[in-house]
């Protein structure tokens, strides 16, 4: 079978691809054009972080609440990687704040009533979500129900099953391996190093972020000399250079002042891991390919011979696979699970999804797109705490934030349908 690339790719002479194509719309600001639904998420959440950083006298950019920001909301981004992919596929999953608190449940039945070493536990309660996806991805993929239908029934199964597993009562300690995951910091391997006024920061932390420019830098140079090769367009060189310098500026920023504090979270290795992963699935991977072509246009994909029941069935069980993963940290984040844990989560994972750039239609989306929304949510949260804002406030922004994303999502393609006309 040959592989499909999605309906809004780019093609050139011969049937060759490159992936997701650039979305239209393109503004100027300074002279500079910039291409707004790629670029508008993260000059979005560079002007939050300012703001929120004049309101709060730079207490937002302080180590310890940078670190606090990342692990408070790292469930949550997890969530947001699974659901992206459910989004840009075309579909949507209620369900996942009621399987985290499901797979949660039963990894500590396994971890804390069993006395099951974690990572047995750990396994089984992957595969235990896992499952929970092939069953509702078989609904959807293979039966036809509506993803809205199986997952919004889905939230009250599962939800039920935590109730019934847990006896309507916490379950807990857990293991101090699963407590270091969601709340540790890697050590200190090679001592702190002068910084200046910045202080000291862990040189094995401030190396591993040097990597991840590195990595992310030449993994962009290969994907414009890729668009080059095809003869399309791509930013000005001096304008390519200076996002990857504006971009590297801001990780490096990030990492020592996590190393400051007490190094890199452990989360945030998995983040980075998972991210990266997920990032070459999505743009590399032929899989990847195929979902953007089921979202794009599915009647283009069927005819070119994509298994669509198929694609769906997977992301559905790769959801399940990671909610099982948010029930293990957001438990041993607390130290316990809960019957009530995870609820609305599923609204937060879906808010990260369209605000960091997915269409409401599919077929439009990044992974690290669906993190910076995430990203944007838990600095709104932070950032209001810490200015003394009432709940009801904090949740009138993050409204007003979701339905802006989705306005201009909707406004850049009416743009770009009225120009091509």
């Amino acid at each position: 079978m040959s592989s499909i690339s999605p309906a809004n790719a780019d093609v050139v002479p011969g049937g060759q691809d490159t992936g997701p194509a650039q979305p239209p719309g393109r503004a100027s600001l300074l002279g500079i054009s910039l291409n707004l639904r790629q670029s508008g998420i993260y000059i979005a959440f560079a002007l939050i972080v300012v703001l929120f950083s004049v309101l709060t006298d730079g207490a937002l950019l302080q180590p310890q609440n940078i670190s606090n920001v990342i692990v408070q909301n790292s469930y949550i981004l997890i969530l947001s990687i699974g659901m992206i992919l459910i989004i840009i596929a075309g579909h949507i999953d209620l369900s996942v704040g009621s399987v985290l608190a499901a797979t949660g449940a039963i990894a500590a039945v396994l971890m804390v009533n069993y006395h099951m070493p974690w990572p047995l536990a750990l396994l089984l309660t992957l595969i235990a979500g896992g499952l929970i996806g092939a069953w509702q991805g078989f609904w959807i993929a293979y039966f036809g129900i509506p993803a809205f239908i199986v997952t919004l029934a889905g939230m009250l199964l599962f939800r039920a099953l935590t109730l019934t597993v847990l006896g309507n009562q916490g379950i807990g300690p857990f293991p101090d391996a699963v407590r270091t995951l969601s709340n540790g910091f890697t050590d200190g391997y090679l001592g702190n190093i002068g910084l200046g006024p910045l202080g000291g920061a862990d040189l094995f932390s401030i190396l591993l972020g040097v990597v991840a420019v590195a990595g992310m830098a030449t993994a962009q140079w290969r994907t414009r000399a890729a668009r080059v090769r095809y003869n399309q367009s791509v930013d000005p060189l001096a304008l390519f250079l200076l996002k990857i310098v504006v971009a590297a500026a801001v990780v490096m920023a990030i990492v020592v002042q996590l190393a400051r504090f007490k190094n890199l979270p452990w989360v945030l290795v998995l983040l980075a891991v998972l991210v990266l992963a997920y990032s070459v699935i999505t743009t590399r991977a032929v899989f990847g390919r195929r979902i953007y072509a089921i979202g794009g246009n599915l009647q283009a994909a069927v005819l070119s011979g994509v298994k669509v029941k198929s694609v769906i069935f997977w992301i559905f069980v790769n959801m399940g696979v990671l909610s099982a993963l948010a029930g293990v940290i957001f438990a041993g984040r607390l130290n316990q699970a809960g019957p009530t844990a995870g609820g609305s989560f599923e609204l937060d994972a879906i808010a990260a999804a369209f605000i960091g750039g997915a269409a409401v239609q599919g077929g439009v989306g990044k992974v690290v797109g669906a993190i910076t929304g995430g990203l944007i949510m838990g600095v709104i949260n932070n950032g209001m705490s810490l200015i003394g804002a009432p709940s009801e406030r904090v949740m009138l922004v993050k409204g007003i934030v979701l339905l802006a994303a989705v306005a201009f999502d909707v406004w850049t393609k009416r743009r770009a349908g009225s120009a091509s006309q």
